[in-house]
């Protein structure tokens, strides 16, 4: 886990070391453990490092392989990195360090741009050819490992995070208005390759891209995710042992690849308590992580799921951690977690993972997470509304998902600004991709491959790592997905949905834990759009700054301020769309303007 960045000339000039010097401060907190830059005629590389596999120097970057000379800086893991290490040594390649960033140079000159077709992991890399003047960039299938790009005729830099490729100088920050459209329709998920900004784009997960010294590039995609039925039909036991298998061994390839020590954020619900239970006869001393917020009394909802957690904890005899956060620091945390976001984003799920990850980074460097669970066996209270529904594949996702739709978008936004239903035809058309067999197949195939890269994922990525913590998600193992992504909807809808979860739980997690309804604990101080928070979202929305842009309709925003909470104020999925409004403005100004305002308390 590190930071990124780099600069490409593609006009005979030197690289500006300057830009690369600022980016890579930018990248300090990903990477707090060694930083280092190089330079290679008309190529420049910065990086951060987060020491977790082969601690020594030897595994510092940019890492150079003198003898095939190539040159690598990398951000993320390759859990099999010590089964291609004994492949390649087999085939002569000798190695000077441990870890698995030398894997990846080596294994790149053994097989080329084909490499990333045998690891299995998490990253974001860039490969220097220094007798060619190729540079090979490459993100995993996911998307779990961010690489954003800022390219003009003169050079193309890439980095680890949006604000870094800001604090680099000369990028476009127009506003790109099929991104907004797809930004308030699709709860902040902004598909690759575009991004809010004009003159930032994002490499595309499961994708490479080469770069020639004349500025030409070859983009291509190396995985595509297949959710037909097999030619073989499974029964529903070979299913749920095939499930149990694959789960087991993508658990087992993130505990063994690190040097230090791996502990389990946990929720409190399914998927991390069954992290937890597969976990615990094979790691002493365990450490598991939850967090939870302040009730706001009586009659309110319970604002964390300490209840099971805890009893999880005790289940499996971890050395448990639970930190619970009172509102007024939920509050008065909100600028910092606004100024790490590497893109605008709305759930309260961010400042959870900013806030719990503050803790945890002062105990373990990494831990392991339960994300993409829901998308991936079908847990959320969507995906049967989306079944049940009428009408063509987008008309069944848009009514129970969409944000808004595109009449009241055109309400919202400023005529400027204003784009057709972009992100209709969008959807259709992913929808529309062949080898699905069943609605719902498309639906998560869409889930799993484009909205899940910036939501959850994106968040799991960029709250831990401003404080060096790497998260990994066993559930998005590429061969459980793809096991997932062949099953019938029906049998991961069974049960309330996530099924075949639940069944490899059973004699592993306790019952109550199984059986409980799916959690969707609020952060108070966030999900009620009141008091502190709605006077922040107000100072945000009046402000000279805000007008001044002229993104939104005056009227548009006047009403979500006169009743905030009415029901046609929240979302599909129950967001609030004045909290969308404000934090977008909110993150333009500390982002795209330099500004630092509104403090929330």
């Amino acid at each position: 886990m590190c930071g990124l960045c780099g600069e490409l000339r593609f006009d005979g000039h030197a690289p500006d070391m300057a830009a690369i010097s600022r980016m890579s401060d930018s990248l300090a907190r990903r990477g707090p453990d060694h930083a280092g830059s190089y330079q290679d005629g008309a190529l420049a590389f910065g990086h951060r490092r987060l020491a977790i596999i082969d601690l020594s120097a030897h595994a510092h970057q940019p890492m150079v392989d003198a003898a095939l000379q190539l040159a690598l800086v990398f951000n993320g893991t390759i859990y099999n990195y010590r089964d291609l290490r004994t492949e390649l040594a087999a085939m002569g390649y000798r190695f000077f360090s441990e870890g698995d960033s030398e894997v990846i140079l080596k294994a790149y000159h053994a097989w080329g741009d084909q490499c990333v077709t045998r690891f299995k992991g998490m990253f974001a890399f860039a490969i220097w050819d220094q007798r060619s003047g190729q540079l090979f960039l490459a993100r995993d299938r996911f998307g779990i490992k961010p690489l954003y790009l800022n390219t003009t005729s003169q050079r193309l830099r890439f980095a680890s995070s949006l604000p870094a490729l800001l604090a680099g100088g000369g990028v476009d920050t127009a506003i790109d208005p099929v991104a907004l459209h797809h930004h308030f329709t699709l709860h902040t998920v902004v598909p690759a390759p575009r991004t809010l900004l004009k003159g930032v784009r994002k490499l595309a997960p499961a994708s490479t891209l080469l770069l020639n010294p004349d500025g030409s590039q070859v983009e291509q995609v190396y995985w595509r995710l297949n959710a037909t039925r097999p030619a073989t039909p499974l029964t529903e036991s070979q299913w749920l042992e095939a499930t149990r298998s694959l789960l087991r061994a993508s658990v087992q390839r993130r505990l063994l690849a690190a040097d230090v020590p791996v502990g389990v954020l946990l929720s409190g619900g399914l998927d991390s308590s069954l992290l937890v239970g597969l976990l615990a006869d094979q790691v002493k001393d365990l450490r598991t992580f939850s967090i939870g917020f302040e009730d706001l009394g009586a009659g309110a909802e319970k604002a964390d799921e300490f209840e099971f957690s805890d009893h999880i904890a005790k289940h499996f005899h971890t050395r448990h951690h639970k930190y619970s956060i009172p509102n007024i620091e939920v509050m008065a945390r909100l600028p910092e977690a606004v100024a790490q976001m590497t893109e605008p984003m709305v759930s309260h799920d961010v400042i959870a993972f900013y806030l719990l990850a503050e803790r945890v980074s002062k105990d373990v460097k990494v831990v392991m997470s339960g994300q993409g669970a829901d998308e991936v066996f079908g847990g959320y209270f969507w995906y049967p509304k989306m079944n049940s529904s009428l009408g063509t594949p987008l008309e069944r996702f848009s009514q129970n998902y969409f944000d808004r739709d595109h009449a009241e978008y055109r309400q919202m936004i400023a005529p400027a600004f204003a784009v057709d239903d972009v992100t209709s035809a969008l959807i259709a058309a992913e929808l529309g991709k062949p080898e699905a067999d069943e609605f719902l197949d498309q639906v998560w195939r869409l889930d799993a491959t484009t909205l899940i890269v910036d939501d959850p994922v994106k968040r799991v990525d960029n709250m831990p790592m401003a404080w060096a913590l790497e998260v990994r998600t066993p559930f998005l193992d590429h061969e459980l997905v793809e096991l997932a992504a062949q099953m019938p909807p029906a049998l991961k809808l069974k049960e309330g949905g996530k099924f075949p979860l639940k069944a490899i739980s059973r004699g592993l997690v306790p019952d109550a834990v199984i059986d409980r309804p799916k959690g969707y604990f609020p952060v108070p101080a966030l999900k009620y759009v009141r008091g502190s928070f709605l006077d922040l979202m107000r100072n945000i929305l009046t402000s000279q700054a805000c007008i001044q842009r002229g993104l939104y309709q005056r009227d548009y925003v006047e009403k979500l301020l006169a009743n905030p909470e009415a029901p046609e104020h929240f979302t599909r999925i129950n967001g609030s769309k004045l909290w969308h409004l404000a934090l977008l403005e909110w993150w333009l100004q500390v982002h795209v303007d330099g500004a630092v305002t509104f403090a929330s308390i």
